[in-house]
């Protein structure tokens, strides 16, 4: 398997490029604030939510659904993302996060900073997916965390979902011998696709987790994706949902899976009601809309 997974980087690396070892919190224009010896992993975690709590505050709209991207370029709170809290992660150990719920909000906060910060980085103005499918956006946008450079790519199909690697790609996010697999969460919880957002119009909302509230929080996100996203055509007996539930089929349990996450999730009206009596339903996928989720 680890001859798999080489030969795949290297092939990908060909394809694009040096910016595949890059990382975004290694600029040399901006000051290295040293770590002091009390910030620990709770604290760290906690400076995270709080920066993203403040990109919230400071460009975008009350849902988390749109980024005013010049208005977050701009700000103050940025400007102390970039200086003071990135630059912290390069020696910060995510194996310090004691439960599975720290290491969730963590992480999850992690990926929805990085992909806005890649935004800005990368000076992305139509969509993430304009460069070989996305390949190009989630495997570039990265920071060094602990020492070890940790991708978008790396921190939703390596951590967040237990090394199951990309739909995409063959063979698992890590091999066996890297080190990042001791940051992997297992067993994957399917509800944190409903908490990644990757800059897209059809993405889930970008939220702020604890780990204090993540179970409830992971619950909410779920039940508010599937109420605005899942339609159901009753004379055609279809369901008809966002390619999230394609991509990630095996991760909800199949079309079983998918249909019985509906039924639990959805409020209580004619969706839920037609759901528990249907014997047999077509899933119909949506296309997926891409495009950036600038406003402001």
């Amino acid at each position: 398997m680890q001859e798999l997974i080489d030969l795949r980087e290297a092939a990908l690396g060909l394809v694009l490029g040096n910016r595949t070892r890059e990382v975004l919190n290694l600029q040399p224009d901006l000051p290295t604030v040293p770590a002091p010896p009390q910030f620990d992993g709770q604290a760290l975690a906690a400076a995270l939510k709080a920066a993203v709590n403040t990109f919230k505050a400071a460009a975008m709209d009350a849902e988390g659904r749109t980024v005013n991207y010049g208005e977050l370029r701009t700000s103050s709170a940025y400007r102390d993302y970039q200086t003071q809290l990135t630059p912290q992660l390069q020696r910060y150990d995510p194996a310090q996060l004691a439960t599975r719920n720290e290491r969730l909000a963590f992480w999850i906060n992690l990926y929805n900073a990085l992909v806005l910060d890649a935004v800005i980085a990368y000076a992305v103005r139509e969509s993430v997916a304009s460069q070989w499918a996305g390949l190009g956006f989630f495997r570039c946008a990265a920071y060094l965390v602990g020492g070890k450079r940790c991708s978008l790519e790396d921190i939703e199909h390596g951590i967040l979902r237990a090394n199951r690697g990309s739909n995409f790609l063959p063979g698992p996010q890590f091999g066996a011998a890297d080190p990042r697999m001791a940051w992997v969460i297992e067993p994957l919880d399917p509800r944190v696709h409903f908490a990644l957002n990757c800059a897209s119009r059809s993405c889930p909302p970008i939220g702020i987790y604890s780990a204090e509230q993540i179970e409830r929080q992971l619950d909410l996100a779920t039940r508010s994706f599937v109420d605005a996203e899942v339609a159901i055509d009753p004379e055609g007996g279809q369901i008809q949902l966002s390619q999230i539930f394609r991509w990630y089929r095996d991760d909800f349990g199949g079309p079983a899976g998918i249909v019985e996450l509906l039924r639990r999730s959805l409020p209580d009206d004619a969706r839920r009601s037609w759901l528990r009596q249907a014997n047999r339903a077509q899933l119909v996928y949506r296309d997926y809309d891409w495009s950036l989720n600038t406003g402001g």
